[in-house]
């Protein structure tokens, strides 16, 4: 998985004009799926987005880098993104490295269960998968940064 995680003031997402989720302050999250994730990847994913510390401690003069988004109670959207898996063949993107779109919406959707079992599920929204989207994003910062999760180990090789 690979996620482009964007600290916002304030995120939305529409869909044929209308706004179908929005956050105040938090993450504004892009996330895609490459054709070989499995479950340990989601868990790893969810783990590091509720914990990545991008925020300042609340108070003046406080630390910097210092919370998650989890430590200051701010929502988080995320948002299905398959173009994050392309390699480009000459100057035309290709996503052969993405997962198929039925296993990937399934493989999100267990990803976003488990962001809302592993958090307050009412600051975790979504857009909607496969559709035609427009994101708005006040950028915080801005601070932007890229979370990967580590590759699936081949059982044969470790011996």
């Amino acid at each position: 998985m690979r996620a482009v995680v964007q600290r916002v003031t304030s995120a939305n997402v529409s869909v044929n004009g209308e706004v179908i989720s929005d956050i105040k302050q938090g993450l504004c999250v892009l996330l895609s799926i490459s054709r070989d994730e499995t479950i340990q990847q989601v868990d790893y994913m969810v783990n590091k987005l509720l914990n990545v510390r991008l925020f300042d401690e609340d108070t003046e003069g406080g630390k910097r880098w210092a919370k998650g988004v989890k430590d200051r109670g701010l929502e988080i959207l995320c948002i299905s993104q398959i173009t994050l898996y392309h390699t480009l063949k000459g100057n035309k993107p290709d996503f052969h490295l993405a997962m198929a779109p039925e296993p990937s919406k399934n493989l999100f959707s267990q990803f976003m269960d488990r962001l809302r079992t592993s958090y307050e599920p009412e600051k975790v929204k979504e857009g909607q998968f496969g559709a035609y989207m427009q994101v708005s994003i006040l950028n915080d910062g801005p601070v932007t940064i890229i979370l990967e999760s580590p590759e699936k180990k081949d059982s044969s090789s470790e011996k």
